[in-house]
């Protein structure tokens, strides 16, 4: 408000100024005299202040013509001028509203009219590091990978665009299956950038399908380096490769290097059950007994596993069942309530022929969680008790309907893997495989296995049928070995009066 009425003030003033001073103009004597060509112009005060500022009026626009005119030449000349820069504004206002209209393309899904809008983008623009890249990726969507082949190895030719096209061309040479160029193409993008995660996870995952269990750990300590993986994910991780690479060298039959990777993966990470059997065997190899059994033991813990059980049972290979049945005991102290547990002692009774401590040992497992291993260990201890051969067959025929149990199931695909490995064989997910038990399924056999109850229950009918039938053919033939005697014979259909 203040400020407004020190403008209007000011406004006034300077009316008030320009009147004073035009009327001391009009009201003074004198003037000014101007001769040209012999001729006398007098000009009065008031006439000469008005024709000195329409001189320099006139000068003004005089300077403007000129500048224009030079700046017409230079355009004509090929200089860059305000001409030339108003038409580049124009021409770039234009690429980028055209590039604009090709990202949304893109993103619509539009891939024809994406390739389109980038052909006006380049034409306007004249930058290829923008367009080419659009291009590329409407070529993908529009199914012209040629194109977009093409596209990216041009990207290659400048070091700002270099890592975009060797990622393009990894892409498609995965898509298309090419794994071995694929792997090639990714150590080249990591070597442009470390830093990239998604790089890091693809060259892990080819690396690992590849077998180069040593790069990969040295990706994956590159991984943990830049923050891109957790410390406990990529102790896990490096365990998972240790052993993969111990692994590999058991087909080589370097048993000492085997061992030491062994024990590596075993040390990064308890918890993986292929690790501590296979550092635990290197143990065993080494006679070192009490250091497997220590291993053996802090694994179960963890995660029972028949695997570990397998090892611990190599510990002591001579021992007699009874002494295995003690030895066991110190295995599973303190997990004797779970499945794999109860099982194992189970059959550890078994084949000691205590057929009474097999079934407590197995408890009410059959009922409350039964499976095709449980059931079995049943009709084991049915047949080892002695009961009838109806009877075991049953439970054998409870067994094939029944869930198989915890097995090594892919958490990416749901596959199911009859032993560990470090890569999904059908996902191709890398540790992935956890010992669970896989959903079950409610689709019909079509082979009609659920009827197998029902089958074997026929079968114990007949076979009652058939003892009937047998013992009435015995005690015919007994009553005609047998004297006769003045007793009449019955004959069919007739009563005895």
């Amino acid at each position: 408000m203040l400020w407004s009425l020190i403008k209007i003030l000011l406004f006034v003033a300077a009316i008030a100024g320009l009147t004073y001073g035009a009327g001391y103009l009009m009201e003074s004597e004198g003037g000014v005299m101007i001769t040209v060509a012999g001729v006398e112009y007098t000009l009065g005060p008031l006439q000469a202040v008005i024709a000195l500022v329409a001189l320099v009026a006139s000068c003004w626009v005089l300077f403007k013509l000129a500048s224009l005119l030079v700046a017409v030449l230079r355009f004509l000349n090929g200089d860059d001028t305000a001409i030339s820069r108003y038409f580049d504004r124009n021409r770039e206002k234009k690429g980028y509203q055209a590039l604009s209209d090709g990202l949304l393309a893109l993103a619509s899904g539009e891939g024809r009219v994406a390739m389109e809008k980038a052909r006006k983008a380049e034409r306007f623009l004249q930058k290829p590091e923008l367009t080419n890249l659009l291009t590329a990726q409407a070529a993908e969507m529009s199914g012209d990978s040629h194109k977009a082949t093409e596209v990216y190895k041009k990207l290659l030719a400048d070091d700002s665009t270099r890592f975009v096209g060797v990622r393009g061309l990894m892409k498609q040479q995965l898509v298309e299956g090419n794994t071995d160029k694929a792997l090639k193409l990714a150590e080249t993008a990591f070597a442009l950038k470390p830093r990239h995660v998604e790089t890091q996870d693809t060259l892990l995952k080819l690396q690992a399908e590849d077998g180069d269990w040593k790069g990969a750990r040295e990706t994956l300590g590159a991984k943990l380096r830049y923050g891109s993986v957790p410390r406990d994910v990529h102790r896990r991780r490096d365990a998972v490769l240790a052993l993969s690479e111990a692994r590999d060298i058991v087909d080589e039959d370097a048993s000492v290097e085997m061992r030491e990777k062994a024990i590596e993966a075993n040390k990064l990470s308890p918890d993986l059950i292929p690790a501590a059997v296979m550092a635990a065997k290197g143990y065993i190899e080494q006679g070192k007994g009490r250091a497997a059994t220590k291993l053996l033991r802090k694994a179960w813990s963890v995660q029972p596993h028949p695997d570990l059980a397998a090892a611990f049972a190599a510990i002591e290979p001579e021992e007699t069942p009874a002494k295995r049945v003690i030895r066991f005991r110190n295995l599973i102290k303190g997990d004797e309530s779970h499945a794999e547990a109860m099982m194992l002692m189970a059959e550890l009774q078994i084949a000691a022929e205590d057929f009474p401590a097999a079934r407590r040992a197995l408890g009410d497992l059959y009922e409350s969680d039964p499976t095709t291993r449980s059931l079995t260990i049943m009709a084991a201890i049915e047949r080892g008790e002695g009961a009838d051969d109806a009877v075991v067959k049953g439970w054998l025929a409870k067994a094939l309907t029944a869930p198989r149990g915890p097995q090594w199931v892919c958490d990416n695909c749901h596959h199911i893997h009859a032993e560990w490995t470090p890569v999904c064989g059908n996902c191709n997910a890398f540790d992935t495989l956890t010992w669970t038990a896989p959903p079950a399924s409610d689709v019909m056999s079509a082979t009609g296995v659920e009827m197998l109850p029902l089958i074997v229950g026929a079968l114990e009918d007949k076979s009652d049928e058939a003892e009937d039938e047998d013992l009435i053919d015995a005690e015919v033939v007994e009553a005609e070995e047998t004297p006769e005697d003045d007793t009449p014979e019955v004959q069919p259909g007739y009563v005895e009066k």
